[in-house]
């Protein structure tokens, strides 16, 4: 168990110093000159404020700000540009909307992600919960289209849809009444509006929404299997050491993972839920008053099974694009099977707790291969005087179904 341990922050130290991508791209100083570089693409989820980029593979590392870029873009990827505009920060919150219809404007200078690009551009801008879009016609500057919920008493909310109003003023070949009418503040909806909007005006597109429908599954399926070594102790009143020390085991175990990757920041982070079938059959031998003439000799066994569900979160570190090496953390659910403890002629139903797993592991392409290492899980819920705890490292081969 100490060798698997060992093994698991060796590769924790390996992931913290994982190679960065950087790649080919492009950003427009206040200069207006056009910058060939590298860089360090993180597919922001909130608006990026700065970036960081390099001149070539072998140079080093360098930061320009939002306020000395005009405009920046991945080859193949978003672009972003920044504009001065007038942005409403009201929040949706039911516990911090306002009262008001009116949106409240503040000019801000952000960079805009372009969804399409067009006679009529349409952007995003995200900042944690905060989602607006912005609209141009004819390279006007970027308005935001407008959207809010409001209270009108503390039981009623209203929305404020003047995008609805802004885009037939703005959008009028091709587009119906009737579709606005429909139309949904969603970058779905938005973007076919916008698509449409400039067919119909026989004007170049870029879809960068549909450069992302490119993009890997985000759901993938994993069977998963390996080998435990765990141990499991049982205290009795009082004892600060083990009463009875049932030792280490090796025992196999099999599950079956549902990941999904969170689709921002370049696929690094996962969620993930594993139901895992496992167990522990062990032994020892107690020995009471040795070496007196009341010494008496008896077996304790135990016998746990059970169905871990395991739930948590995983980040990866790209090596190459089928080569990643990742670290996870997960609280477990244990659903104990039929499970004893038995000293001399007393069982005890064992009846788990949860406990935190941390693991880290290496995939390419479809395989993967992980050392966990887990927290101490209590045994014996329903009883007051005895207590118990069982502890596993696992060692884990895993192959991706889809």
């Amino acid at each position: 168990m100490k060798k698997l341990s060992l093994l698991a922050g060796f590769l924790a130290t390996s992931m913290y110093y994982a190679q960065i991508k950087f790649e080919e791209g492009y950003f427009i100083d206040n200069s207006g000159a056009k910058k060939e570089v590298l860089i360090r693409n993180v597919d922001w989820k909130n608006n990026p404020v700065d970036i960081e980029y390099k001149t070539d593979n072998a140079s080093k590392v360098q930061k320009e700000t939002i306020s000395n870029i005009q405009e920046f873009s991945i080859n193949g990827g978003r672009k972003f540009i920044r504009a001065k505009v007038m942005l409403d920060r009201s929040s949706g919150n039911l516990n911090s909307m306002s009262y008001t219809h009116e949106p409240d404007f503040k000019e801000e200078t952000i960079f805009l992600k372009y969804v399409v690009e067009g006679k009529a551009g349409l952007f995003y801008y995200e900042d944690g919960n905060l989602r607006r879009y912005f609209y141009s016609s004819e390279n006007s500057e970027p308005k935001q289209l407008i959207y809010k919920p409001y209270y009108i008493d503390q039981s009623s909310i209203a929305y404020n849809e003047d995008y609805k109003k802004q885009i037939a003023e703005q959008l009028k070949c091709g587009i119906t009444a009737e579709q606005i009418k429909r139309l949904d503040y969603t970058t779905k909806d938005l973007t076919k509006t916008f698509i449409q909007y400039n067919e119909c005006s026989g004007n170049q597109i870029i879809n960068y929404e549909k450069k992302d429908e490119k993009a890997k599954s985000l759901v993938h399926l994993n069977i998963r299997a390996g080998m435990n070594i765990s141990e499991l102790n049982v205290y009795e009143p009082s004892n600060i050491s083990p009463s009875y020390h049932f030792g280490n085991k090796n025992s196999f175990r099999i599950g079956l993972e549902l990941e999904y990757v969170l689709p921002f920041n370049k696929n690094k982070w996962a969620v993930f839920i594993e139901p895992t079938y496992q167990y522990y059959k062990n032994s020892t031998e107690v020995v009471t008053l040795p070496g007196s003439l009341f010494e008496t000799r008896y077996t304790a066994t135990a016998d746990y099974k059970s169905i871990e569900v395991p739930f948590g979160v995983r980040h990866y570190f790209f090596l190459s694009d089928k080569s990643k090496i990742f670290l996870n953390a997960a609280y477990v659910l244990d659903f104990a099977l039929n499970s004893t403890v038995t000293i001399e002629r007393s069982k005890m139903d064992i009846e788990s707790g949860g406990n935190m797993v941390f693991g880290a592991g290496f995939k390419y392409d479809k395989f993967s291969a992980e050392v966990r290492v887990g927290t101490y899980r209590g045994l014996f819920r329903n009883y007051m005087y005895v207590d118990g705890d069982y502890r596993a490292a696992s060692f884990i081969l895993g192959y991706t179904l889809f």
